[in-house]
């Protein structure tokens, strides 16, 4: 099989940490990439530093979503994959425990992590069903962005019960749909990162006390995973290198599972 993401077409949603380490690692492979963000300031950087095409939508409107994905899909005739990376912590606004989570951290929370993938799924799975399937037999190939908080709990300093309930919801589409959607040659996949170095974890990034603790329960990075370390796993399970794989939830954590 040759070069698995030459001419390759990536939609990625977000334009930084994980989404700009995948986007550049596709990039260098030979891939195009349409990256759909909120945020334009990072868009721009991003596509002088690897001449990607850029949208700027709000993820959780319907109608931005689908201007967007038709507006990638019209560039570049095709879209091969789709990665939902973007995404929030809503500790900021109130997410917590259960008994002291917020409306406004549960509601933003929820919306802005779970209700922006399936626009994104609906969107794009709408295109892949009516697209011809590639060399390998395949129409497209979804990513989606889990947590190890939806797999493994951890009460000491993640107590974010809107965030694991989001995540945990997400693992729980991504199964279904790749259930339904196989016959159709459309692979659906999610991974599920531990505590990456990226600008959502900055807060841990500077709190001594977490950086203590990852030591252990991290003990491959003995710290927090590289964003880096993240993407190549992402990259390799939306390629064709991946074309049996499917309704899988693929943890990248260091350990934490098993700590």
């Amino acid at each position: 099989m040759k070069n698995r993401l030459t001419d390759k077409v990536f939609l990625i949603t977000g334009s930084s940490g994980i989404a700009a380490a995948a986007a550049r690692l596709a990039a260098a492979e030979g891939s195009s990439i349409c990256v759909i963000s909120n945020d334009e300031i990072s868009c721009r950087a991003l596509h002088k530093e690897i001449h990607c095409d850029y949208f700027i939508a709000d993820l959780t409107q319907p109608e931005q979503v689908e201007a967007a994905v038709k507006a990638c899909a019209a560039s570049f005739d095709r879209i091969d994959a789709l990665f939902n990376v973007a995404g929030i912590s809503g500790r900021r606004l109130g997410d917590g425990p259960v008994h002291e989570c917020s409306d406004q951290g549960w509601e933003m929370t929820i919306e802005t992590n779970l209700k922006s993938v399936f626009l994104m799924c609906r969107a794009v799975t709408r295109l892949f069903l009516h697209q011809e399937p590639n060399a390998a037999g395949l129409r497209g190939s979804i990513l989606n962005m889990a947590s190890a908080l939806a797999l493994s709990p951890e009460p000491r300093h993640f107590a974010t019960h809107a965030y694991a309930a989001s995540k945990s919801a997400i693992v729980g589409l991504t199964e279904t749909m790749a259930a339904y959607y196989a016959p159709h040659k459309i692979r659906v996949n999610a991974i599920a990162p531990a505590l990456t170095r990226t600008p959502m974890s900055l807060r841990a990034q500077q709190d001594p006390q977490i950086l203590e603790f990852m030591k252990t329960k991290q003990p491959l990075a003995e710290g927090l995973i590289e964003a880096e370390d993240i993407a190549q796993a992402a990259i390799f399970l939306m390629s064709d290198h991946a074309r049996y794989i499917t309704g899988e939830v693929l943890a990248v954590d260091a350990g934490w599972q098993l700590s």
